[in-house]
């Protein structure tokens, strides 16, 4: 009899209100019994450019031909467009205070979704005006890092190691998927970019990216970029390797740092 009550508990608290990230790092973890450990990707730097050392990047998306970006910092967090060339910032919109951090963003349908890291809100802004959003969405859990599959917004927690797929139109959590290696579920999990239909990922404190299945959960590869920005080229401001954009055309990805100097241009060989 306990053992049906405890079935009939757990079957409840999975049906419970999808609008809640889930806690438990493994209860929608594969078992990672028999992966295969990730692949190490070969890159290329094909090009630098400047980067706004006061820049705490937090989300970064290249969109024709300009870079977004959002950075955090509390008062400091803003969402901005760059000349990636140059670095010059063209457009600002200061949207921290000391309650409001900035994280992840993406854009999906002429909207960009925009991250907060405790407050629980997302904004959403119309792609032609970033000066004020035209929308919010409340986010249960942490907001880290978040990118699109062209329907879904696909979001990390870093409290948990699950992406959540989320409707863009009401912010409901279709489904959710653990993210796990060979040796079992990959922590904090960041910045995030979808690129021919895998999910690529900074984990937040290392200077390492993951290729994550979006079906699975598995981390098929990874990269690394311990030697990327020079220690001679570092400040005591420099700080995590963070910032991953992907143009399409090109087949470039663009990969920074929280007030790094350099934003890099890469190409997987």
């Amino acid at each position: 009899m306990r053992v049906f009550v405890m079935i009939l508990i757990l079957a409840a608290l999975v049906a419970c209100n999808n609008n809640q990230p889930d806690k438990d790092p493994d209860i929608f973890a594969p078992h990672k019994e028999g992966l295969a450990a990730p692949l190490l990707l070969p890159y290329a730097v094909i090009s630098q450019y400047p980067h706004d050392t006061g820049a705490y990047t937090q989300g970064l998306q290249f969109y024709n031909g300009k870079m977004y970006e959002s950075t955090g910092d509390y008062e400091n967090s803003s969402l901005r467009i760059t000349d990636y060339k140059t670095g010059r910032v063209e457009q600002i919109h200061k949207m921290g205070s000391k309650d409001i951090f900035g994280e992840g963003i993406t854009i999906l349908k002429d909207h960009i979704y925009q991250l907060t890291w405790e407050s629980n809100i997302v904004y959403v802004y119309n792609i032609n005006d970033i000066t004020k959003p035209v929308k919010q969405f409340k986010w249960a859990s942490e907001g880290w890092g978040i990118t699109n599959n062209g329907t879904d917004l696909i979001i990390s927690d870093g409290v948990t190691s699950n992406l959540y797929f989320v409707n863009p139109k009401d912010f409901r959590i279709k489904t959710q998927v653990g993210v796990v290696d060979n040796n079992g579920p990959v922590e904090n999990i960041n910045e995030l970019e979808f690129i021919n239909g895998f999910i690529y990922a900074n984990i937040y404190t290392t200077n390492k990216i993951i290729k994550i299945d979006p079906e699975s959960g598995h981390v098929i590869g990874y990269m690394n970029f311990d030697t990327l920005l020079p220690d001679n080229e570092k400040t005591p401001r420099t700080d995590y390797f963070n910032g991953i954009a992907y143009d399409s055309a090109s087949k470039s990805i663009f990969i920074t740092g929280k007030r790094w100097p350099k934003l890099y241009e890469i190409r997987l060989n």
